[in-house]
């Protein structure tokens, strides 16, 4: 079973997330701001990220630059899900080492589509 870190601040969102993966048959675990999902990597790397930009203590971006620093911290799959929906935001991911990029509000076919498309379903 693949393995899927949530990590959002909003309560509400990790548990629609953790529902809609859980469907999708993965293991989830979750996170409230970057600096948790940094921890719970350097524990043990998930095989995917379902990652917010706007969090307290670290930010999305923060994360995933400390993250692809990780020694095989370039495995995960992190997708960025979150409100942030211009260019400039999405090209910053990207460069930072995103996989993919869902737009806030989200549900389970938009999931299913995005993690279908980096070859995790």
């Amino acid at each position: 079973m693949k393995s899927c870190l949530i990590v959002d601040d909003s309560k509400v969102i990790r548990m629609v997330a953790r529902k809609i993966l859980q469907e999708l048959k993965f293991e989830t675990s979750e996170a409230a701001d970057g600096a948790q999902a940094l921890e719970a990597c350097k524990k043990k790397l998930p095989d995917s990220i379902l990652l917010d930009w706007n969090m307290p203590v670290m930010d999305g971006l923060e994360f995933l630059k400390k993250l692809r620093a990780l020694p095989g911290g370039d495995k995960p799959v992190v997708v960025f899900c979150t409100t942030e929906n211009d260019i400039n935001h999405i090209q910053q991911a990207i460069e930072a080492g995103a996989n993919e990029y869902i737009m806030k509000p989200f549900d389970s076919e938009i999931i299913q589509t995005k993690f279908t498309q980096v070859g995790l379903l």
